[in-house]
């Protein structure tokens, strides 16, 4: 495999990012990209229970 991360490689790429732009910077981000993956699961959730049958009360 061309391309393996382990423990200590991850480390390195999070000291990185964290020393570019700031603790309270990737909070931020990492607050966003969770609501985001939030709303597109709920927004797949809803999708499905539209194209489902709906039982008909009246029949």
């Amino acid at each position: 495999m061309p391309f393996r991360l382990g423990l200590p490689e991850l480390l390195v790429i999070l000291t990185i990012v964290v020393l570019l732009f700031g603790v309270g910077r990737v909070g931020k981000i990492a607050g966003e990209l969770g609501s985001g993956i939030k709303s597109f699961r709920n927004g797949l959730i809803d999708d499905d229970e539209e194209s489902a049958p709906k039982d008909d009360p009246e029949k």
